[in-house]
């Protein structure tokens, strides 16, 4: 009786099977163009970094509200929030740093993506703050994400910048278009009394 060959296991089912799903700590492509260093230095800031940063916030969070969740990862150094460069108020973004990194890849895996203030907040390992770092770099000194936005966000401060020119100056064009008559034309009464069912008035008036 003939017995048939096994065929050979294929080790990439196996690897495949166990990367369909991303690890949730492995942090984003971006890299920021302010950074100083080489491409190997940041990737190596990153693998010890306790540092996150937290992106689409609403402007109206507080630094309590972001202790109280953040904390649930590893007791918090400190928050940094971020900035208009302008006002000097809460523009959308922060920064926290944490005693370890263990902290901070837990954050990464338990924290991102939840909600707060009706928000998904976005978390990303950073490589360190820095004096600076925490105002907006936009042209109107929030951040250049608000500069472009094109849709409405009441968290965070109604049209993006550059749509709320082109807002103001609709509104503008439009209260021109409506300017109160300052004089009835000629001939305007007659019209309207007639459409009022009124005669015209005779010499005395009747």
């Amino acid at each position: 009786m003939e017995t048939e060959t096994p065929m050979p296991f294929d080790s990439s089912l196996l690897e495949d099977r166990f990367t369909i799903v991303p690890r949730l700590d492995r942090p984003s492509t971006y890299k920021d163009h302010q950074y100083q260093g080489t491409a190997t230095q940041w990737s190596s800031d990153l693998a010890k970094t306790t540092t996150l940063y937290v992106g689409n916030l609403s402007f109206y969070t507080t630094e309590e509200q972001l202790y109280e969740i953040f904390t649930k990862a590893g007791e918090i150094k400190r928050i940094i929030m971020g900035l208009s460069r302008n006002t000097k108020t809460p523009c959308g973004f922060c920064f926290v740093e944490y005693y370890t990194h263990e902290s901070a890849l837990e954050c990464m895996k338990y924290v991102n993506g939840t909600k707060l203030d009706d928000r998904i907040i976005r978390t990303d390992l950073d490589p360190g703050f820095r004096e600076g770092r925490q105002f907006g770099r936009g042209r109107s000194g929030g951040q250049v994400r608000d500069e472009y936005r094109q849709e409405y966000d009441e968290a965070r401060g109604g049209w993006g910048h550059m749509r709320a020119k082109q807002e103001e100056e609709r509104r503008r064009q439009q209260d021109d278009s409506y300017e109160a008559i300052a004089t009835v034309p000629a001939g305007a009464e007659l019209q309207i009394n007639s459409r009022l069912g009124r005669g015209s008035p005779g010499r005395n008036g009747y």
